[in-house]
């Protein structure tokens, strides 16, 4: 590669070892090398450098690694493991909803109208972003998880200090909520979600502004007073699928909003616009 950018050429194999990766902006880099480590000659041993942020990520890789009869040795928890040289298995392995995509649907409940239903199978792996029913219960938000998954929302929401340093992707969902809180949405601890597939930080403070949200923006996260007097806007998602779906659900709320890049949900949530109309919006492509 020329100065650690693509294009890059890979010439293996790989052959194992040990190696130390920065966990201090995303666990995926983790993840990646974790998954191609019992293929490799040696087995890995690797070490994890600095604070790991993200950590259920990572905990939901060495379960369904294990499902497929892969063991991941702990030496030093989020530090340090040992994975050495092995076949995965054939197996029948059970794909669980995304929390991810679930916290978004969740908001849109609470911000819409606490009549919706969301049909889900949970599955067993590890869900980080399964602490939004946390948030939402600090917000003063009732969350039915059964087969239907359903809210009782407040006329108004409270406020609140949020902690995403392991649940980044929550950044959008939580975001947008501050559309009818009575006191402001505190969101730190997440400066790695600036290296998401954009700076997602800028953005919703760019972005939300627009539609009357109070923003400031910190290095590490967002302070978000609820708007006096919401107003529609053209909202940029710069091609951001979680992004796209906040400003869609936040633009349902308001009213005459727009968003660009629609396409982008195809990247984890290919029928958002189709599930959003059946609720009642009127998301249409332009």
């Amino acid at each position: 590669s020329t100065d650690g950018k693509p294009p890059i050429t890979v010439k293996g194999k790989i052959q194992g070892g040990e190696v130390s990766i920065s966990g201090a902006i995303s666990s995926q880099f983790i993840s990646a090398l974790m998954i191609a480590s019992p293929k490799t000659e040696k087995g890995v041993i690797l070490n994890i450098e600095g604070n790991l942020v993200s950590k259920p990520y990572l905990d939901a890789t060495i379960a369904t690694m294990k499902k497929f009869g892969v063991n991941v040795n702990t030496i030093n928890p989020y530090k340090k493991y040992n994975i050495p040289k092995q076949q995965y298995n054939p197996t029948d392995f059970t794909v669980p909803y995304d929390f991810s995509s679930m916290a978004l649907l969740l908001s849109a409940a609470i911000l819409i109208g606490d009549t919706m239903t969301i049909s889900a199978s949970g599955g067993d792996l590890p869900q980080g972003d399964k602490e939004m029913i946390t948030h939402l219960e600090k917000l003063g938000v009732k969350v039915n998880l059964d087969d239907k998954v359903t809210v009782k929302t407040p006329p108004l929401l409270n406020g609140g200090r949020f902690d995403l340093s392991n649940t980044p992707d929550l950044l959008p969902a939580l975001a947008i909520l501050a559309l009818k809180t009575t006191k402001p949405i505190e969101i730190y601890n997440v400066k790695h979600a600036r290296f998401k597939e954009t700076d997602r930080i800028a953005i919703l403070a760019r972005e939300l502004a627009k539609i009357g949200i109070k923003v400031q923006e910190k290095e590490d996260g967002l302070i978000l007073e609820a708007p006096k007097n919401p107003k529609g806007a053209d909202l940029d998602s710069s091609d951001d699928h979680r992004l796209f779906m906040a400003f869609c659900i936040a633009g349902m709320f308001v009213g005459g909003c727009s968003v660009t890049d629609p396409e982008s949900v195809n990247v984890s949530y290919p029928t958002f616009i189709e599930d959003m109309n059946k609720i009642g919006a009127k998301i249409l492509s332009i």
